[in-house]
């Protein structure tokens, strides 16, 4: 009970600060929201977009789920949910920057390397997971007799390409970056190091920020 209570107090504070007398924040933010930006971030509880961008409410859409990963487009009879947010986010919201958002001792990474994803009786993260066999597969054949902790963060940072790969296969996506009104970054935290490193493609390899 002291987790709940300590967030109602937080939230108690929130309201405050943006629903006081004297605060005019969320003014604008009760008519709608119009964010220029998507965050496809990890559910890791470490590796916060908002608090890591340094961001208020309203600044960016954002998607957490494990291991940070964007599925191919697919049009069949699942249930797609990041397919669903990305499709309100370039279609409705309008954004114009979707940044996959990576990190450093990722624990679906670790799962995917080791080949232990899913519970005993479950196999939602097994299945989820399979998005990245790519990246997986990758480093392994790049790396095959380097140890594990190389070995991860280079899948790590893989499966942050392969998600900004399977972006372009969304139609709408496409067509907005040939028109150059939407564009896409990979980001990868290292939590040890506290640095924030980007995708340089001219490089070939993530830089630190």
């Amino acid at each position: 009970m002291k987790d709940i209570q300590r967030f109602i107090a937080g939230f108690r504070k929130f309201q405050e600060n943006y629903f006081g007398k004297e605060s005019e924040l969320f003014e604008p933010l009760k008519a709608g929201q119009s964010p220029k930006t998507m965050i496809i971030a990890c559910s890791d509880s470490r590796v916060d977009p908002a608090i890591l961008t340094n961001c208020s409410p309203g600044d960016i859409f954002t998607v957490r789920n494990v291991a940070n990963l964007v599925p191919p487009c697919e049009e069949n009879g699942g249930q797609h949910g990041v397919s669903a947010a990305l499709e309100f986010a370039v279609c409705h919201l309008g954004v114009e920057h979707i940044i996959v958002l990576g990190h450093s001792q990722c624990g679906g990474i670790n799962a995917l390397m080791a080949g232990t994803c899913g519970c005993k009786g479950g196999g939602f993260i097994s299945r989820w997971m399979t998005i990245a066999n790519a990246a997986r597969e990758r480093v392994l054949a790049e790396l095959p007799d380097k140890d594990s902790k190389l070995q991860q963060r280079a899948a790590e940072q893989a499966a942050i390409l392969l998600s900004l790969e399977n972006l372009r296969t969304f139609p709408w996506i496409s067509e907005r970056i040939a028109a150059g009104t939407l564009s896409l970054h990979g980001w990868y935290f290292d939590i040890s190091a506290g640095e924030l490193l980007e995708y340089q493609p001219e490089l070939g390899r993530f830089e630190p920020h």
